[in-house]
């Protein structure tokens, strides 16, 4: 079901001290770079170009552009299930700025704009105007809880003619970070549950030493 999200923010130091190098929040490393692709591109070659490390996010050298109107479709894969949690993004500035971005879950077969038009996206965004860094916006985490692709659609330049974009990152966890944590979890349950055999027996022992002749 499709929903609208308000709009997006700066980033704040904690956001991006987190974010930085390899930390486990930014899913950079499970992107599977070379099957990422997009749809009305001036130079198709150029949809990988916006999957930077986070160190190179506000790098300006690099980037996508539409061809012969202001829509683009970006199809980005995962090589595992992810957690999404928050989109991050820098845009072109003035005339061609998105204003408009719709988000597709786990549908590899959009090959062409007639499929996203006739799709119901997961999300629709009003992307901020004006922004010179990168913009992070939330996502409703119940709807990206289990994602291996994901298909953005901008639209709706300022000038109606091109869009551009700079950088796509992404925030979340992997399915095998979830796993951990739950297995650390269980430990941690078993070793009270022993633990609390452990002092029942131990009380019941003393007790019976207690009592004896």
């Amino acid at each position: 079901m499709s929903d609208s999200m308000p709009e997006g923010h700066g980033l704040d130091n904690s956001v991006s001290s987190q974010l930085a190098g390899n930390d486990v929040a930014n899913l950079y490393g499970v992107i599977n770079r070379d099957k990422v692709y997009g749809l009305n591109l001036s130079v198709p070659e150029d949809a990988k170009a916006i999957i930077k490390p986070w160190s190179e996010r506000e790098e300006v050298d690099k980037f996508a552009e539409s061809g012969v109107d202001d829509q683009v479709i970006f199809h980005i894969p995962f090589t595992q299930n992810v957690r999404v949690r928050s989109i991050f993004l820098k845009l072109g500035r003035g005339e061609s700025t998105p204003r408009h971005l719709r988000i597709y879950a786990n549908h590899p077969n959009i090959i062409d704009f007639a499929d996203a038009e006739t799709t119901t996206p997961q999300l629709n965004i009003s992307l901020l105007e004006g922004e010179v860094g990168v913009t992070e916006y939330p996502l409703r985490v119940a709807a990206f809880a289990s994602i291996n692709s994901l298909s953005l659609f901008f639209s709706d330049s300022v000038g109606g003619d091109v869009s551009r974009i700079y950088y796509v990152g992404f925030r979340g966890d992997t399915q095998e970070l979830r796993k951990d944590a739950d297995t650390k979890l269980d430990i941690r349950a078993a070793n009270a549950a022993d633990a609390s055999l452990v002092d029942r027996i131990t009380e019941k022992t003393a007790g019976q030493q207690t009592t004896a002749r």
